[in-house]
């Protein structure tokens, strides 16, 4: 826009500079004519209340385009003021509601993490068959929150295409059949049915290498959606394992319900943002919230598949989706988690202001073979280990008193960590990647999230003990 009005400007002057100069040509003419009386004084007078009259036509008009664009740029300016004021207004909420979900995720995580470790502890202890089952159930139903708090933690990265996949050799069947095992019960509160079934060969079994957590994130979109939508009936969960290929297999997830269906012209649009997509309120809840089906289309799409849906209004709808996977016979025994790793007396120092979070850690670590200390902030930290010696240092963030990034560096300048490099493990719930990064900054060795994944734990004492 300001270059087209320098254009402007700039022809409308050369037009102007071209008529003063032909006047002035003009009126030494008629004066030389005058002169040399060529032409009559009538005539001459005449042309000159002509060209009188041209140039004030000539200026009003400059000076009311003149007037004109001084006002088109005075409203542009405007207009850009209050675009980069609406600009900033913009990216200060976008950072309020950053702030707020990682807050929203830290608080969630924190107590989440002692409810998943108590239940671990539970579990190993002597239990009958039922309350073997329904602490199973509670487990799986607390990794199932987990895994929903993740999802919306994770919702930037899908939507930006920054989402990177974290495969590993999974048992698909022994996986989802524990989730399958939570809406089993949901479905059973409701009044409904609710059956699941795995397809495959004799000879096959569900071994493959994929992402279990982000296949289970889409299963857990579609099937809480069949259960709200669905007020009788059934609930139809197949996984479809028949069809494989040298050493890939094809895996066709179907989740069906007798719910209420939807329109058709709601399916042509049913995959697009909530944000961008006005839909009715059929669809929008189908959605879950804004959250489940956008997301989970993304997802499939992420690992190579394509979600589809199939639907009659008020009889029912059926999502499915397939992933070609590898094959894979490299699947860890779980019967193995808490053999102890270590075989040596190896003592860990834990900064932990959480008491019930104490005793799931204490639970962990002295299973895998290490004993445990306990401080409840960065300051009794630091004076505990410059009077006891220490093979590694767990450091909760945010604590009272002192937080874990300030604790650690007041330790790194001690005299005995100078000698013996002790490795410091920041822990938090809140595990985003600028807390990541800033504990990297703050001379931690290694991250650890909450809840405390068992493998994670044991990879990191396995790695520090041999040193």
């Amino acid at each position: 826009m300001n270059i087209l009005l320098k254009f402007m400007r700039s022809n409308t002057k050369k037009v102007l500079s071209f008529l003063i100069f032909a006047s002035i040509v003009l009126i030494l003419f008629l004066g030389y004519t005058f002169l040399e009386g060529f032409l009559d004084a009538k005539i001459i007078v005449i042309t000159l209340f002509v060209l009188a009259i041209i140039q004030v036509f000539t200026l009003q008009y400059f000076f009311k385009n003149q007037l004109k664009n001084d006002f088109n740029r005075s409203n542009l300016l405007t207009r850009i003021k209050e675009l980069k004021s609406a600009l900033d207004e913009s990216e200060k909420l976008a950072d309020h509601k950053s702030i707020y979900l990682e807050n929203m995720s830290y608080e969630v995580r924190t107590p989440l993490s002692t409810v998943m470790g108590m239940l671990n502890m539970l579990m190993q202890t002597e239990l009958n068959t039922d309350q073997q089952a329904q602490a199973e159930i509670a487990l799986y139903s607390s990794k199932y929150l987990l895994q929903l708090v993740d999802m919306v933690t994770n919702n930037a990265s899908v939507d930006t295409g920054s989402l990177q996949l974290n495969e590993s050799a999974i048992d698909l069947k022994l996986d989802l059949t524990r989730l399958f095992k939570v809406f089993e019960y949901q479905a059973w509160e409701k009044g409904l049915e609710f059956e699941y079934k795995f397809l495959s060969k004799e000879t096959d079994k569900f071994l493959v290498m994929g992402d279990s957590a982000r296949i289970q994130q889409v299963l857990i979109n579609l099937i809480n959606n069949a259960i709200k939508f669905t007020n009788s009936g059934k609930i139809s969960v197949i996984v479809d394992q028949s069809v494989g290929i040298d050493n890939e297999q094809i895996i066709t997830f179907y989740i069906k319900d007798t719910g209420v269906g939807m329109h058709p012209h709601e399916v042509r649009r049913i995959f697009k943002n909530a944000e961008n997509s006005k839909q009715s309120t059929s669809a929008a809840d189908y959605r879950g919230g804004g959250i489940g089906l956008s997301i989970s289309h993304q997802l499939v799409h992420v690992m190579g598949g394509e979600l589809k849906l199939e639907t009659k209004e008020n009889e029912g709808s059926t999502f499915y989706f397939s992933l070609q996977l590898k094959k894979t016979l490299n699947i860890k025994n779980e019967a193995d988690n808490f053999k102890p790793i270590l075989n040596n007396k190896f003592n860990v120092l834990v900064a932990e202001d959480n008491r019930m979070n104490q005793k799931v850690i204490k639970f962990l670590l002295e299973r895998l073979g290490a004993d445990c200390t306990f401080v409840k902030n960065g300051l009794e930290a630091l004076e505990l280990y410059k009077i006891l010696d220490f093979d590694m240092v767990f450091m909760d963030i945010y604590m009272p008193d002192m937080d874990g990034y300030e604790a650690t560096q007041l330790i790194q300048k001690t005299e005995k960590y100078t000698k013996t490099k002790t490795p410091v493990i920041g822990v938090s719930a809140s595990a985003f990647e600028a807390d990541i990064n800033k504990a990297k900054l703050a001379g931690m060795d290694a991250f650890l999230a909450k809840p405390i994944e068992l493998d994670k734990l044991k990879a990191l004492l396995i790695q520090y003990a041999k040193k």
